[in-house]
């Protein structure tokens, strides 16, 4: 009798976020016994201590690695914390590549974010043009440590022959996001002050002008498209998972999609003296298409009605 493929246990950090979550559901809809996940958490190591990182490594002797873990949050807290996001991203990304090497890991796919992109460059940017020119100054610490991962990846490949890969996906959003009203990314933050807005009777301010455009991807899409990548993609060059150039919407239509999707039926303000942060950060996923042209992406509406119904329906337990 022939032995069955060889069981791999896939670490996956940062697991009971937004993404780590979602690939939890995918992981378990395929039910695939050739793969063991273990998601991981704030509370069973602190990955910007080394020693704290390896002993994480050594008790479950993971073969493939999803990276997700970072110190994250929106324009504002960027802008108030930009040593910690530096800081912080640094020392992680540092210590998991670091044992990804002693343990022989055989895959890892870490997380990066378009805000990476210069902020001054042409549209649409692709994998190519990640260090072409300096990130927006909003968020330039987090930008810079996510670069690199990038640049981590290709000398543990040229050196080691690692395959250390990264994605980088457009704005996420979908359930089981942080809803914190200050420091959430834009869709969790508006879907959360709709919701006391609908829920207290009072009219709801969304900060800026609304013109700035975002492609956005529902998680559970993205946690799709993750699985694939650590299963065939081994190109140590990141690979960028978004949705088409023709899926991008303003912020304003974000809004009004939400307002539709909570059935708010009251005001709707601009402070247009907020800063809107960069104007729009268009992203290419023609090397996807060519890699993964089957793949269909949930529509916009959809995947806020079902994130607003989760949010509404687990507001006690989410995270705010």
């Amino acid at each position: 009798m022939s032995a069955g493929p060889a069981l791999k246990v896939i670490l996956v950090t940062g697991g009971t976020g937004l993404v780590g979550e979602s690939i939890r559901i995918v992981a378990a809809s395929e039910s695939n016994s050739s793969e063991r996940y273990i998601f991981l958490s704030s509370k069973d190591a602190d990955l910007r201590d080394y020693s704290s990182t390896d002993s994480l490594f050594s008790k479950y002797q993971p073969t493939h690695v999803i990276h997700l873990a970072a110190y994250v949050g929106g324009l504002f807290k960027n802008l108030k914390y930009p040593v910690e996001f530096w800081q912080y991203n640094i020392a992680i990304n540092e210590n998991i590549l670091k044992c990804c090497h002693k343990y022989k890991v055989e895959k890892l796919v870490s997380c990066l974010s378009t805000c990476i992109f210069p902020d001054q460059t042409s549209y649409p940017i692709d994998e190519t043009m990640i260090h072409a020119g300096p990130p927006h100054s909003s968020n330039e610490a987090y930008a810079y440590a996510k670069r690199m991962i990038d640049v981590q990846n290709r000398i543990y490949n040229k050196e080691y022959g690692c395959k250390f890969t990264s994605v980088i996906p457009t704005n996420i959003y979908g359930p089981h996001d942080n809803f914190h009203l200050e420091e959430s990314h834009v869709i969790p933050g508006l879907i959360h002050k709709l919701y006391l807005a609908k829920k207290n009777n009072t009219a709801f301010t969304a900060m800026g002008t609304g013109k700035p455009l975002r492609q956005f991807i529902y998680s559970l899409d993205l946690a799709k498209l993750f699985v694939w990548v650590l299963r065939n993609y081994d190109q140590p060059d990141p690979i960028i998972l978004s949705v088409d150039e023709t899926a991008e919407v303003t912020i304003k239509k974000v809004v009004e999609t939400i307002v539709e999707a909570m059935e708010f039926k009251g005001e709707v303000k601009w402070d247009t003296t907020a800063a809107d942060g960069q104007y729009k950060k268009t992203a290419s996923n023609a090397k996807l298409r060519r890699l993964y042209p089957e793949f269909k992406f949930t529509e916009f509406e959809d995947g806020v009605k079902q994130t607003v119904q989760w949010f509404v329906q687990n507001y006690e337990n989410a995270r705010k």
